[in-house]
């Protein structure tokens, strides 16, 4: 039994259909990656996968049960930090920590006790007194992961978590997220643009475009299929060499749709 299974998924924004008959499986404890073109849907995917967002056909499974069946279960085993930052610039990093905690029901020494770990997770335990809005760009990444482990999930998606980046902070990053992995055994389920980073770190891949899975497996047995000695090749050489206009996800009745998501 996968502990995620996704079953012919298709999510519609008025005209525009964002997800084309999805349909894949993730295993437990995994490092699944997903990448793909600036609007191919990869974020209304994990916004899928999460409940946010209900599929117009198909179904999302979480151990084997309808997520619509389970969402209390979801809330407290599944994290998820988005591309943007939703923590609160004028709270302190702390201030946020305890804060979304509480939201999770969190209190007491249970609550002292988990901030206190995060903090030391993520390395933010010298930053604990700062305004969020003061942080550098690593830090604030470092603080929306946090926010999303404070509950102990079993899942973790992250949705380009290395976005602006630094070469060096990524790499920090990415050490963060490959511990929590290998040591917290949390799956993580994420997307990015950054070809060596899913090529070096997930162990499963799914390349979408134009909201269809195109190619999965692992970066070897992609880059084999597609005759490339890289990712980055191999994607191109999958997707087209053509510059992509993002109108897809930004027309009006795509923005329309979120709006009354």
């Amino acid at each position: 039994m996968s502990l995620l299974r996704v079953e012919g998924v298709s999510k519609s924004f008025g005209d525009d259909l964002i997800l084309n008959n999805m349909s894949f499986a993730v295993e437990e404890g995994e490092l699944f990656g997903v990448i793909g073109t600036n609007g191919c849907g990869k974020t209304t995917l994990l916004k899928t996968l999460v409940g946010f967002y209900k599929p117009d056909k198909g179904r999302v499974l979480y151990n084997d049960k309808p997520i619509e069946q389970c969402r209390s279960q979801i809330k407290r085993e599944v994290g998820f930090t988005t591309q943007e930052n939703s923590f609160y610039d004028r709270l302190t990093v702390e201030e946020n920590i305890t804060y979304f905690g509480s939201l999770y029901g969190l209190g007491g020494k249970t609550l002292k006790e988990r901030t206190e770990r995060v903090l030391a997770l993520l390395d933010l335990l010298d930053a604990r007194h700062k305004l969020a809005d003061t942080l550098s760009g690593g830090m604030k990444r470092r603080l929306e992961i946090a926010r999303g482990l404070l509950h102990h999930p079993k899942v973790l998606f992250l949705d380009e978590p290395t976005i602006g980046l630094d070469p060096q902070t990524r790499n920090h990053i990415w050490n963060y997220i490959r511990n929590l992995n290998q040591e917290e055994k949390v799956t993580i389920f994420f997307t990015t643009h950054h070809m060596e980073e899913v090529d070096r770190i997930a162990e499963q891949i799914a390349i979408i475009d134009h909201g269809k899975i195109l190619i999965q497996g692992t970066p070897a047995e992609i880059k084999q299929k597609a005759g490339t000695d890289n990712l980055e090749d191999a994607f191109i050489a999958l997707t087209g060499h053509e510059m992509r206009v993002e109108s897809a996800n930004f027309s009006k009745s795509t923005l329309s749709g979120f709006r009354g998501a």
